[in-house]
């Protein structure tokens, strides 16, 4: 079949055109044509577009008459600047059209495994459109699980990771804690007394075991660790137990070889006292102590009161101690202030032995001015033990009016 001049013409200006055209704008271009053509200009576009889109198969019929008349009604009507590409319920229905039960089983089965609800659809831990899918086949319903994806999504449901916003043990007490800490670290810190926060941080495997983050090695030579965290029974764990000075932002660590224990945790203190705080602080009267409410340091733990009856007579100061409400040890300062940095300045560098620790941890510093000493604890702790009634009633304690099970000052025995 071969082409008229005029047909070729038009044929070129529609292949000129044609990746830009939807339905619609296809039906206003051939009736275009024909209106500049005049008589015969159906049949020579309906030809010309035939052999365009048949590119090159001369059998190939090219857009129906119909199609043509009915883009010059639109261009007559006025109905041509109309945005809509089709009219009213042209096209493939939706699928919630065609399917009206979808949503509202799609939304059951995504609500049944957030429950998770053991008699529901969803029997799996990872919930993916492909799983979601299969389980609405199984009811009855036709859909992929790219139409899943879409649903979803023009449901306003969205794949979002766990927030952390729920607190246990919310006391009503929790904001006026904090702002009697608060106040009272003020004070201690404006009368020129120190005001240190302490915290156990994780024990971490002593020996060749992986630690994580990434450090500069030469390309493809990185440092073989073990393939398993099984603790070394020869070399065991270390139990760095900090102590943050809030004014001098520095921080002292004593590395544990040992129990996690109330007395650790206080000779930890008394090491910091005897290597730094009594040259810091030569006139100071008092310490104040923040501390989380639970572990080592707890607000119910006996022993760590006796331990600091003990450290208060041996120093001859005054020891406030506040701790931090049920649920509230990240806002302990020194978890941010002094345990994020050693764990950045050693990441991915294996902790081989007790000296690389406690190197690490002494060379840690920040642009604001931190620094840290670091010491080993050699000592072993006895867990386990019992604090009597009459030990207890023989402190020299004094609670606070407000919350006296966590704010209390342990003052020293004078009479020895």
């Amino acid at each position: 079949m071969e082409l008229t001049d005029t047909e070729l013409e038009v044929q070129r200006r529609y292949r000129l055109n044609q990746p830009y055209f939807n339905e619609r704008s296809r039906r206003i271009f051939a009736a275009t044509e024909v209106l500049v053509l005049g008589f015969g200009g159906i049949l020579t576009v309906h030809r010309a577009t035939g052999l365009a889109r048949a590119t090159g198969l001369a059998r190939a019929t090219g857009l129906a008459r119909s199609t043509i008349g009915r883009g010059l009604r639109e261009l007559r009507s006025g109905a041509a600047y109309d945005r809509r590409v089709r009219r009213h319920g042209g096209g493939r229905w939706t699928l919630l059209k065609r399917d009206p039960k979808l949503k509202e089983d799609l939304e059951q089965v995504v609500k049944d495994h957030i429950k998770g609800n053991p008699m529901g659809p969803l029997m799996w831990v990872s919930k993916s459109v492909d799983k979601i899918a299969d389980a609405l086949r199984s009811m009855g319903h036709q859909i992929c699980s790219g139409s899943v994806d879409s649903l979803l999504k023009e449901s306003d449901y969205r794949r979002l990771s766990n927030r952390k916003m729920e607190e246990l043990g919310n006391s009503p007490d929790r904001n006026a804690q904090f702002e009697h800490i608060n106040k009272t670290a003020k004070e201690f810190i404006e009368d020129g007394q120190p005001v240190v926060s302490v915290d156990t941080k994780k024990k971490e495997n002593i020996g060749n075991f992986k630690n994580p983050g990434t450090d500069y090695r030469p390309q493809g030579q990185p440092d073989l660790v073990r393939v398993h965290d099984f603790v070394d029974k020869e070399k065991g764990k270390a139990a760095p137990y900090g102590v943050y000075d809030l004014a001098d932002n520095s921080g002292f660590v004593s590395v544990g070889i040992d129990h996690d224990t109330a007395e650790f945790a206080v000779n930890s203190l008394r090491s910091w006292w005897y290597a730094v705080g009594r040259y810091r602080y030569p006139n100071a009267r008092c310490l104040m102590i923040t501390a989380d409410g639970g572990g080592s340091n707890g607000s119910r733990v006996r022993l760590w009161k006796v331990e600091l009856q003990k450290l208060a007579d041996e120093l001859g100061i005054e020891i406030t101690v506040s701790h931090f409400p049920p649920g509230c040890s990240k806002w302990n300062k020194i978890e941010h202030r002094l345990f994020c940095h050693i764990t950045q300045n050693w990441r991915g560098t294996p902790l081989v032995d007790l000296m690389t620790i406690v190197e690490l941890i002494g060379a840690t510093k920040t642009k604001t001015g931190l620094t840290v000493k670091c010491i080993l604890d050699p000592r072993t702790y006895q867990p386990g033990i019992k604090i009597t009634k009459e030990q207890m009633l023989s402190l020299n304690i004094k609670g606070n009016t407000f919350r006296p099970d966590w704010n209390y000052t342990i003052m020293p025995n004078l009479d020895g």
